[in-house]
């Protein structure tokens, strides 16, 4: 059993807003203020490659599973293959993103962050990936993409070094687009029957959520926080969520896949006066209980999904950066910790880059 303590006390940051205007500006946890490690004010050898085209098309894309039977677990290479040549340039936009805002955070280089504007001021103008042409495999690009760039954009815009304030034209033009695409990916994914409702709702949830908070809307955060609900609300007493059991094999690896967005979620609701860690008898806590509890010995998600699993993902420590933003709603000890440590630091593109750097800075100091 993973043992955990639970600390259920807000942080000063929630007491105010919870106690202050309804209405009060929507904001990130503590850890996105953080500020430029090592200011350099020459470029030394960076170099801005050319931004990827934007993508303007039908978001018409074929599955990797496609021909599979209903659970969806079955890849097929073919497609698959297919899948990443037609999104290479958002996922292209999407990497290269997260991996600037990281390096302008350590660095402080201005051509770093002049690179990473140029990239996403170009897809604003655009109007990349509004399409509304679009099949399942493309509104999830959608919200994936929106998610990742919502997420990586909420470290410039809320660092302390305030590197924003130089451009404020940019910056709009680029929040302004975020919005279009966080109300588009709310018209995507809601109204969808319970059956339907599974790690792609959370992962749209949470691109909801960092919108909300990089363009202080208050009506996506509270979209975000819906979704988040329902979500949390089909985790049952042993933690697991019915629709992921129906993945088959890789039915421990999708529960796994389900965390990172509902732990961002409760984070950031933690960090605006609104508490989601008792939400259906702490079922966010039993589910990481469960998957890391999985992860050591899959016999019972092999009996509850009737075959043997997949462990290939839970394989790779990156699988598991849904631990910093769920340690911190969940004050993790022991086992679980050291897990943790050992893994660490764990950076997460579709999350929005190094989630150690903002959850456990101390420990990336360490390393």
């Amino acid at each position: 059993m993973t043992a955990l303590k639970h600390t259920l006390r807000p942080t000063l940051l929630a007491l105010v807003l919870f106690g202050g205007a309804a209405q009060a500006a929507l904001v990130p946890p503590q850890g996105y203020y953080e500020g430029i490690e090592k200011l350099k004010t020459s470029d030394g050898n960076f170099s801005c490659e050319p931004a990827p085209k934007p993508y303007t098309g039908a978001l018409q894309f074929r599955s990797k599973y496609e021909g599979s039977d209903k659970a969806r677990a079955t890849l097929n290479r073919e497609s698959e293959q297919a899948f990443h040549e037609s999104t290479v340039d958002i996922t292209t936009l999407e990497k290269g993103v997260s991996k600037m805002v990281g390096q302008y955070l350590r660095d402080g280089r201005p051509a770093q962050l002049d690179c990473v504007l140029g990239w996403l001021d170009r897809w604003a103008q655009a109007d990349a990936l509004e399409s509304k042409d679009f099949n399942h495999t493309g509104k999830s690009m959608r919200k994936w993409a929106l998610g990742s760039m919502s997420g990586s954009w909420l470290r410039l815009k809320f660092s302390s070094a305030q590197p924003l304030a130089a451009h404020p034209a940019e910056a709009q033009r680029i929040e302004r687009w975020f919005a279009k695409l966080a109300e588009q990916t709310v018209r995507d994914w809601s109204d969808l029957p319970l059956e339907k409702i599974n790690n792609h709702s959370y992962w749209a949830a949470w691109s909801v959520m960092a919108t909300a908070v990089a363009t202080d809307r208050r009506d996506l955060f509270d979209w975000a926080v819906k979704q988040y609900r329902v979500g949390i609300n089909q985790i049952d007493d042993q933690g697991f969520l019915p629709n992921e059991i129906k993945r088959r094999q890789r039915a421990l690896a999708y529960h796994n896949y389900a965390l990172p967005p509902l732990a961002m979620i409760a984070s950031f609701a933690q960090a605006n006066g609104l508490d989601l860690r008792r939400e259906n008898n702490f079922a966010l806590q039993r589910l990481g209980e469960g998957v890391l509890a999985g992860a050591r010995d899959p016999s019972h998600f092999a009996e509850r999904a009737g075959v043997r699993q997949d462990l290939k993902d839970l394989k790779m420590d990156s699988k598991y950066a849904w631990l910093e933003p769920w340690c911190a709603l969940y004050q993790c000890v022991g086992d679980t910790q050291q897990r943790k440590h050992s893994m660490q630091p764990f950076n997460s593109f579709r999350m929005g880059g190094d989630m150690t750097r903002v959850y456990d800075p101390s420990a990336e100091q360490k390393k």
